[in-house]
């Protein structure tokens, strides 16, 4: 689920699992148009005050939104009021524990593909550019934060610097070591540059248990930065 923070994630997906949420749901979803509470009882026969109760939890989830227009189905008192309508807030919905981001990594592979295709340059290349500007557009002023968003579970070394200890393209670096080691260290080298950190404070990490890379303090002795020279073997 895109768009969200991975706690939020977590409480829609555990919001589907009552069944008739569930149906409720797929019914709004599947829909062309904003579903009332009224059509959304009548057509999966429930209670009015069920479907209310589950749209508004649904809602507070993060899995659907809400507008308030008027309705040519109700009739009789305060039928000239905006009802209040339902549609889906996001395409799908999907979590994991610990937090994964293969839908980044889609992103930024398919975006260096495409440049590469259009600009002929090495799909590499394309692909560092490509994660080095999406780390300076999802970081922040607060590393650990923008880190923790990401999905590397950051902690605070005794020296200053940064461990990561999970790694949000875990299954895929387990496959495809280099390429994602590349994508990994520019990704984290665009996070550090909008903390105000600089690009090299970024090196490789071969500690079992963690991803390959983390974030040095300020003033350290520069190592190898992730990618396939660094021969670092990627864990979380």
């Amino acid at each position: 689920m895109t768009g969200l923070p991975w706690l939020r994630r977590i409480s829609a997906v555990a919001s589907l699992d009552d069944a008739g949420r569930r149906s409720l749901y797929g019914y709004v979803r599947s829909s062309a148009h904003a579903v009332g509470r009224d059509e959304a009882a009548q057509a999966l026969g429930m209670p009015r005050s069920t479907v209310s109760f589950h749209l508004d939890r649904m809602v507070r989830d993060g899995l659907l939104a809400v507008e308030f227009r008027k309705s040519s189905d109700r009739t009789g008192p305060g039928s000239g009021r905006p009802a209040k309508m339902y549609r889906a807030a996001v395409d799908e919905v999907s979590a994991s524990v610990p937090q994964r981001r293969y839908d980044l990594a889609a992103d930024l592979l398919a975006a260096a593909v495409e440049q590469s295709l259009s600009a002929d340059v090495r799909v590499q290349d394309a692909l560092r550019e490509a994660a080095e500007r999406t780390g300076v557009r999802l970081g922040s002023a607060d590393l650990h934060d923008s880190l923790g968003q990401l999905g590397y579970e950051p902690r605070a070394d005794a020296d200053g610097g940064t461990s990561l200890t999970s790694c949000p393209f875990h299954r895929l670096a387990l496959e495809h070591r280099d390429l994602v080691c590349t994508m990994n260290g520019a990704l984290l080298a665009g996070a550090a540059t909008a903390a105000g950190l600089p690009a090299d404070s970024v090196q490789a990490d071969n500690r079992p248990g963690y991803c390959c890379a983390r974030i040095v303090a300020s003033g350290t002795a520069p190592g190898n930065v992730p990618g396939p020279a660094a021969e670092v073997a990627p864990q979380g």
